[in-house]
């Protein structure tokens, strides 16, 4: 599938590492390094736009090598961008460790996931059909 996408930094546009990703990395549009202390959230720009068809979303999801080594997490993970927003994506990352995290310039982020998604028209009625679950939730299934 094609999309359109204006990038507006001097990095490369987002890209998937291997050939069976779902992901590709997108890196801060920043000329500085930043220092995140721990449990502060900054809005990171990223210096793309892009143009989605209708029925598909960019999600904003973690990078899993940062969230691991340093705590750096996504805190409206996962973000969506729809396929009729055409602002630049930022990214709002937060420092879930105890020590401070540098952020430097280029650096990959954050990962995007284009994916397809159905709309929903509600059909309101007073009671749902029974299934096996039922209404159990929170760890209701157990835990092994």
């Amino acid at each position: 599938m094609e999309v359109k996408i204006v990038n507006q930094s001097p990095f490369e546009i987002p890209a998937y590492a291997t050939p069976l990703s779902a992901g590709m990395d997108i890196r801060a549009n920043i000329t500085a390094t930043i220092v995140l202390k721990p449990l502060e959230r900054t809005l990171v720009p990223t210096g793309l736009f892009i143009e989605l068809p209708q029925g598909y979303e960019a999600q904003i999801r973690p990078r899993s090598g940062l969230a691991a080594k340093h705590g750096i997490s996504i805190v409206n993970s996962p973000g969506t961008i729809d396929a009729d927003y055409r602002g630049e994506i930022k990214v709002i990352l937060v420092n879930l460790s105890s020590e401070d995290f540098s952020l430097q310039p280029g650096e990959r982020i954050a990962q995007m996931v284009v994916a397809q998604h159905a709309r929903v028209e509600w059909k309101e009625v007073n009671n749902l059909s029974d299934s096996e679950r039922g209404a159990g939730g929170f760890g209701s299934t157990g835990v092994k």
